[in-house]
């Protein structure tokens, strides 16, 4: 495989490279203000999107997507993540939850979620974290689902539901077998936001942010028996299937936003000068080039290295752990540097430098915090040790 993007992929990626920093990144000043022009400009830009046909581009085509290969679209998303409003403008923030169905729904449910979804008419939300327990072991979720006649009865606490303000329903994922090994004790279950007992307590601002990260309660929460989400237990099943890919994606709009400052700080060392000179003559400066190039080039291999397992096949565990605590890290590093060499200016929303900031620091908690995953990559290697093996780079 080339690291590089392929020449098949490269006019797609060139359009959405274009639409992303000529029409969504000059309106994120709109954007951000929310509001009346805000929905109104994210309108005009979802539109535009569909007309030059980049909505939707990692969808199947069966569905109405663009149908783009697994590969392909990873190379894509790397643009489309200059801007946390890449996946609004573009539709592909429904991508998880619209493969999630494609694979385990209903056709009632297909009718009811998975075609609106994808043309972009409703938003999907997803309840997994608790606040009462440690997140790293969601083997403790207290949520339950109890079945009652033909209909299931929720009771429980979420919060960091993503999205769920808006949305049309949320999967939550809840313990449904009570004599169950941990791993088939849970299932997913799809419900209305509008059903009576389903209470949104708060939106949760994230380090002064507002991201519709809402907090819920369930209160005897009553759905059909139907919602059930693929088969009863299986839900840490369906959950893997959708994390994996779904973090190979967080990683790929990571280095969309790295490549962002990385070009936002060496513009101003050649704009900026000191002492008489260009701040890029100053070999400090120059080492925050170095240091970025070199975390960003590696964790991009890394990344599309992950992603290729991925679509031969493999589970890909240890590339995956590893990309999202190199990743995290790395776009953390990237835009730290930036806003030092911007200096003041950094600090203030003169530059998306802030912003991005605030967001990179919850990439190292967010679909599992950095100890987990350096831990089970840890555990996953040396277990080849102790069978007699070993772990040849090569060959992986």
């Amino acid at each position: 495989m080339s690291f590089a993007v392929p020449d098949s992929v490269r006019p797609i990626r060139d359009a959405v490279h274009a639409f992303m920093t000529e029409r969504v990144e000059p309106a994120e000043p709109v954007l951000h203000a929310g509001g009346p022009e805000a929905a109104a400009a994210l309108d005009g830009l979802r539109a535009e999107a569909g007309k030059e046909g980049l909505w939707a581009l990692g969808h199947p085509r069966e569905l109405g997507g663009g149908g783009l290969p697994f590969l392909d679209y990873v190379y894509v998303n790397e643009v489309q993540g200059r801007s946390e409003f890449g996946q609004l403008a573009l539709g592909t923030f429904t991508l998880q939850d619209s493969l999630m169905l494609h694979e385990h729904a209903s056709p009632e449910q297909r009718e009811r979620y998975l075609e609106p979804l994808v043309r972009g008419d409703i938003w999907p939300s997803f309840a997994m974290t608790e606040p009462a327990i440690s997140s790293s072991d969601p083997t403790q979720i207290r949520t339950s689902a109890v079945l009652d006649g033909d209909e299931w009865v929720i009771n429980g606490h979420k919060w960091f539901t993503t999205g769920a303000s808006r949305a049309a329903y949320t999967t939550v994922m809840c313990r449904t077998e009570q004599d169950a090994p941990p791993h088939l004790a849970f299932s997913m279950i799809l419900v209305p936001t509008d059903t009576p007992g389903y209470r949104i307590v708060r939106e949760t601002p994230v380090l002064g942010l507002d991201g519709a990260h809402c907090e819920v309660r369930y209160e005897d929460v009553r759905v059909p028996a139907a919602n059930l989400l693929g088969p009863r237990g299986h839900g840490f099943v369906i959950a893997q299937q959708r994390l994996g890919p779904g973090r190979i994606f967080h990683c790929m709009r990571w280095l969309g936003q790295a490549q962002r400052a990385f070009d936002l700080m060496c513009r101003r060392l050649q704009e900026r000068t000191a002492f008489g000179e260009p701040l890029a003559r100053k070999q400090l400066m120059r080492q925050h080039v170095f240091d970025s190039y070199a975390e960003i080039q590696a964790a991009r291999l890394l990344t599309l290295h992950a992603a290729e397992a991925v679509d031969a096949g493999s589970q890909a565990r240890v590339e995956i752990g590893a990309i999202k605590v190199v990743g995290a890290r790395t776009l953390h590093n990237v835009i730290d540097r930036a806003i030092q060499v911007y200096g003041a200016a950094g600090l203030t929303p003169d530059t998306p430098l802030d912003r991005m900031y605030r967001h990179a620091r919850a990439g190292r908690i967010y679909d599992g915090p950095d100890e987990v995953h350096i831990d089970a990559v840890g555990r996953r290697i040396l277990g080849e040790y102790a069978a007699g093996g070993n772990w040849e780079f090569g060959l992986r």
